[in-house]
């Protein structure tokens, strides 16, 4: 797949990144395992502390709407979408990247991003036990 990536023409690289399966591979089970846990007591409050300060910013919130509506977008995309400049948005993508809920592939100029199915998971489970 990556010899595909770097021997596209521009408009097929940016639709190969559009593609979840080739921006974002499937997660890992350690990674499922990682965010299954109590949904209460310090470490889960701690945790959702993170995550709430990560959503605290309606452009993240946007970001993460964008995500789940397309399952993948490169950075361009995000930034072709939001009325801010290409340097803020890549703040917002690297503190919700920070949180673990979203994750990148870098492949050459062109970042993809994805939402992290089991990150919203555990974030959703948090939220409910509140």
């Amino acid at each position: 797949m990556v010899s595909t990536l770097k021997t596209a023409d521009p408009e097929k690289l940016a639709e190969t990144l559009e593609d979840p399966a080739a921006c974002c591979p499937p997660e890992a089970p350690q990674a499922l395992e990682l965010r299954s846990g109590p949904v209460s007591g310090p470490e889960a409050d701690e945790e959702l502390a993170v995550f709430a300060k990560a959503i605290a910013h309606p452009v993240r919130v946007r970001i993460l709407r964008m995500l789940a509506q397309k399952e993948a977008r490169t950075c361009s995309r995000i930034v072709d979408e939001l009325p801010l400049a290409q340097s803020t948005v890549s703040e917002h993508l690297r503190i919700l990247r920070s949180a673990g809920l979203i994750q990148a592939n870098e492949n050459g100029p062109r970042v993809g991003y994805c939402i992290v199915p089991s990150a919203l998971a555990r974030l959703k489970a948090l939220l409910a036990a509140v």
